[in-house]
């Protein structure tokens, strides 16, 4: 059975998800320490833990989702993950930075691409993929269905949906992703969004004001 940690990191106040098995094998998910302090506040936790990374996973790449990349990639050896329709999102990170005033000395560079449909291997845990752009053109979605979870990044939150504004958004391709992907998961299934606190797909089903019409 997979076990969920979230963290919280940045100004963006991001959700950063480490994912582990029995045997201490993780999964680091949408990685967005961005201080020093915030690296080191991560890996000391997964170090007493004595867990062992084998990946990054990243439901799409906008900027508060990659800050901590490369910091864990040149940290544990581990390779970086990402939907291959996120890559232009991933490449555009440099210029985000600066319009927002944030420094990266170094985009990661994704190292696989994780295809929907084909569902992800941790120890003999599987989880689903599933595609919901909208967001951003290459936003994925991870289902846990032993665990009744799914981390659907910034697609849908707690009463609300992800921001359509930037580059690769589409407010109606987003409605259709949270309609056909993640309405049709099981009603009680644990939604951990990218920001914000966790909430039922019932409960989004039932009172989200952007869908519930």
């Amino acid at each position: 059975m997979l076990n969920v940690v979230v963290f919280t990191f940045n100004l963006f106040e991001e959700n950063t998800y480490l994912i582990s098995n029995e045997n201490n094998e993780c999964w680091i998910v949408d990685p967005g320490m961005y201080a020093p302090d915030e690296v080191k506040q991560f890996t000391e936790y997964i170090d007493k833990k004595g867990l062992k990374p084998v990946a990054i996973i990243n439901t799409h790449t906008h900027l508060d989702h990659i800050f901590g990349v490369q910091a864990l990639k040149d940290k544990y050896g581990i390779p970086f993950g990402i939907h291959e329709k996120e890559l232009p999102v991933l490449q555009m990170c440099q210029p985000t930075a600066q319009m927002f005033g944030f420094d990266i000395q170094q985009v990661p560079v994704q190292d696989f691409f994780i295809k929907e449909g084909t569902p992800l291997r941790l120890g003999a845990d599987t989880v689903d993929v599933r595609f919901v752009p909208g967001h951003s053109t290459g936003s994925i979605a991870f289902y846990y269905a032993p665990g009744n979870w799914v981390i659907g990044g910034d697609v849908l939150f707690n009463g609300s949906i992800g921001r359509t504004d930037l580059p690769g958004g589409s407010f109606d391709i987003l409605i259709h992703s949270i309609r056909t992907q993640m309405f049709t998961l099981p009603g009680d299934t644990k939604l951990l969004s990218g920001h914000g606190h966790a909430t039922t797909i019932k409960h989004e089903i039932q009172h989200n004001p952007f869908l519930n019409n």
